[in-house]
C-alpha cells in the first residue's frame, strides 16, 4: 500500500488495480471513501479497462478472433507497477503481457498518476498503443464515497448531487446490463437530485457529458463534508446497489459505455468504443476535491 499526505488529506493506493483505497483528513480523521464492505460491494474506486460495463455473453471478436472478458475488463483485478513516488504523488503502470493478451491482443501500456494538491487528488491516466495495429479501448474510474460523510444525524437520503453546468442532460438508459442508445432520456438536473436508493433500481444513472468540463458535488443541507468531482468524459454514471441499501455512492468518468443492447460483438465498432493508432497515446483524466 503506498500513501501519499499534505497538510490536509492522506491518502492510500492499492498497488492491485492502482486502487485507490482511503482518502482521510487529517484534523478530523474523516474517511471519505468506501471500505470495501463485501456485503455491499468489495472494491473502493476500480479502474475500468479495456471496457466499461459489460459485454454481450462475456464476449467480443477483433480481427476474425473470439476472446472472453468479463464486466469493466481486467486492470482492476492486476497488480501494477511503481514508477515514480514522491510525498504527494504516484505513478503507476500496466503492461500487456501474456496473461493479457489472452483477454485483450493489444500491446497497450496504461500507466496512472495521482497528485495530492491541496484538499484534492489529481488522477491522470495515459494509455499507449504500443503495437502496429489500430487499438480499440475504454477507461472508466469508479470511485465509491461513503455516506453519510461526518455527522451520523446525515442519512443517505440527505444527501444530494448538484451537477454544473445545470441543464437537461441526456440520460442512458440500462435494459439488464447493457446500454439502449437508440431511447435515451431527459434527466432534468437544472435542481439537485436527491439521493434515493430506488434511483438505482435500473442499475446507474448515466450522464452524457459530450465531453463537456462538468462538475458533479455529493453533498447534503445537513453538514459541511461532501466531495466533488470535475471531469470532462463522454459520460458519467452515479451508481450504488439497489436493492441492496448500501452506505455508499459511486460518481464514475467514463470513456465508454457497456455494449448496446444491438451489440454485433465487434469490438472494433462496439458502442462508444475509441480508437488509438500504433505508436499514439492519449490521456483522460478527473480532479476528486474533499471538503
Amino acid at each position: 500500500m503506498f500513501t501519499l499526505k499534505n497538510q490536509y488529506l492522506t491518502v492510500k493506493i492499492n498497488p492491485l488495480g492502482a486502487e485507490l483505497t482511503s482518502v482521510t483528513d487529517n484534523d478530523s480523521h474523516l474517511e471519505y471513501m468506501w471500505q470495501a464492505d463485501q456485503a455491499f460491494w468489495g472494491r473502493h474506486a476500480p479502474f475500468l479497462f479495456p471496457i466499461v460495463g459489460r459485454l454481450q455473453d462475456n464476449q467480443y471478436q477483433v480481427d476474425g478472433q473470439t476472446y472472453q472478458m468479463t464486466q469493466h475488463g481486467f486492470a482492476r483485478d492486476r497488480t501494477f507497477t511503481v514508477v515514480n513516488q514522491s510525498a504527494t504523488a504516484l505513478t503507476l503502470q500496466l503492461q500487456a503481457d501474456a496473461q493479457s493478451r489472452e483477454k485483450y491482443p493489444f500491446a497497450f501500456k496504461l500507466t496512472v498518476h495521482y497528485t495530492l494538491v491541496d484538499h484534492g487528488l489529481q488522477v491522470a491516466a495515459t494509455i499507449q498503443n504500443q503495437g502496429t495495429q489500430t487499438m480499440p479501448w475504454s477507461f472508466g474510474a469508479h470511485p465509491g464515497f461513503n455516506l453519510p460523510l461526518g455527522q451520523a444525524s446525515a442519512d443517505f437520503t440527505d444527501y444530494q448531487v448538484t451537477v454544473a453546468p445545470k441543464q437537461v442532460y441526456q440520460r442512458v438508459p440500462l435494459v439488464g446490463p447493457y446500454s439502449d442508445t437508440q431511447h435515451a432520456v431527459p434527466l432534468d438536473l437544472t435542481q439537485p437530485l436527491a439521493l434515493k436508493h430506488t434511483l438505482f433500481d435500473h442499475d446507474a444513472q448515466i450522464l452524457t457529458l459530450n465531453n463537456r468540463e462538468t462538475t458533479v458535488m455529493l453533498s447534503t443541507p445537513k453538514d459541511d463534508h461532501g466531495v466533488a468531482l470535475t471531469v470532462a468524459a463522454p459520460y458519467l454514471g452515479i451508481w450504488s446497489p439497489y436493492p441492496k441499501q448500501a452506505p455508499f455512492v459511486c460518481l464514475e468518468p467514463w470513456w465508454g459505455l457497456a455494449d448496446d443492447v444491438q451489440a454485433t460483438g465487434d469490438l472494433r465498432t462496439k458502442v462508444a468504443i475509441h480508437q488509438l493508432a500504433p505508436g499514439a497515446d492519449t490521456q483522460v483524466g478527473y480532479q476528486i476535491t474533499y471538503f
